[in-house]
């Protein structure tokens, strides 16, 4: 079994990725178009074995100020075995990425991962305001 990581957008299987997120609490009600679009305008990084995706992760950045973590997933039959942590670690050491000085994230349930990349609560969660449209 052989794992790769990958930027390359080309590689990247819509269909998988769609499957997965639209049965995500975070992701359900996105449509096919919309994961298209939100792909093409973001760094994204899909996970492989033996050239199967099993995993996927998004970045929204401006590469200097800003990194925002998205929609990372790996799926369940493969987890537990350190992927996510691999993607992740291919994430920060990516060299388009190495500029960005604040990076968040939002999660449910995968905190014990993100603290060992040195994610940590909202020091002042009263400083943040979120707007949200629905179509």
């Amino acid at each position: 079994m052989s794992l790769v990581i990958s930027n390359q957008k080309e590689k990247l299987d819509i269909d998988f990725i769609f499957q997965f997120l639209t049965n995500s609490y975070w992701a359900k009600n996105r449509t096919k178009e919309e994961i298209k679009i939100s792909i093409e305008h973001s760094v994204c990084f899909g996970v492989y074995i033996d050239d199967q995706q099993i995993g996927f992760a998004r970045i929204v950045t401006d590469y200097i100020v800003f990194g925002y973590v998205m929609d990372v997933f790996i799926t369940e039959q493969y987890r537990g075995k350190g992927y996510a942590k691999e993607l992740m670690k291919t994430i920060f050491e990516d060299t388009k990425l190495q500029h960005v000085k604040k990076w968040m994230l939002a999660t449910s349930n995968a905190h014990k991962l993100y603290t060992q990349f040195d994610f940590e609560p909202l020091e002042n969660p009263a400083l943040f305001m979120v707007k949200s449209v629905t179509n």
